[in-house]
């Protein structure tokens, strides 16, 4: 009680609606009748003295007022709120759910697709496959290299034996490679030592001919020996414009 005081008597008044608050509110969690009292008789004489001052020395505690939002925020904000549909697409998903709950982890087909992260693909559609049946691992190209991680987890851990590889039509790993890309990231933060660092340690698995590029990522897969032998592993292409797929191994 004795420091809050000190507070308010000397630490100027600016703090004077912060610390008359909390001495307020002191007195009623100890249940004391007296420092009520001194709580009331504070507050009440340093409001008096503030309000006397002059009307320059208020202003300039006071804080000002935050500045409007400008465009550029405003169409951020609009741009970054995608995530305040998911609570009412939920609920519209859980009205559904059923026994889904109840699926068992292992996936029934014992199949995982390598698919890109294209928004414009829907592998369980466009595949047929429903929830429960197929491991789906995405990333930027359908890359096999990158997905090898989760491979080696849905095999040896969750009973996998099949691997179907999908690239696409119109896909964005064709429109630039790795120097482009690490000197755009470099090039966003000139001088930041730690992002030019991190961004040479990725590479970013781009590739030129479509099919070409499914066939290299069916042989690693086919080579590897962290994949297990008997894996059957296939090649496709996905037609963002038709919708249609087609297999290349």
């Amino acid at each position: 009680m004795q420091l809050l005081l000190r507070r308010l008597y000397n630490g100027g008044f600016n703090h004077l609606k912060r610390t008359s608050s909390l001495l307020c509110k002191a007195p009623r969690a100890v249940g004391h009748p007296s420092l009520t009292r001194s709580c009331s008789v504070a507050a009440a004489k340093l409001t008096a003295e503030d309000a006397s001052k002059s009307p320059e020395l208020t202003d300039a505690h006071r804080k000002p007022d935050p500045a409007p939002a400008s465009a550029n925020q405003q169409n951020n904000d609009t741009h970054m709120s995608a995530y305040k549909e998911f609570f009412k697409a939920n609920e519209e998903y859980v009205a559904n759910f059923g026994d889904k709950g109840k699926l068992p982890l292992p996936p029934s087909k014992k199949l995982l697709i390598v698919t890109c992260m294209d928004a414009r693909i829907n592998p369980y559609a466009h595949l047929g496959i429903k929830e429960g049946e197929a491991h789906i691992v995405r990333n930027a190209g359908g890359a096999a290299k990158e997905a090898l991680r989760s491979i080696v987890i849905s095999q040896r851990l969750l009973g996998t034996r099949e691997i179907a590889v999908f690239h696409h039509t119109g896909c964005g790993m064709v429109t630039f490679n790795t120097p482009q890309l690490r000197a755009l990231v470099k090039e966003s933060d000139p001088g930041n030592a730690a992002v030019a660092q991190a961004v040479d340690q990725i590479e970013f698995l781009e590739f030129q001919g479509l099919e070409e590029s499914v066939r290299e990522d069916v042989k690693f897969l086919q080579e590897n020996p962290l994949v297990l032998p008997g894996t059957k592993v296939t090649g496709w292409v996905y037609e963002v414009e038709t919708g249609k797929i087609r297999q290349i191994v």
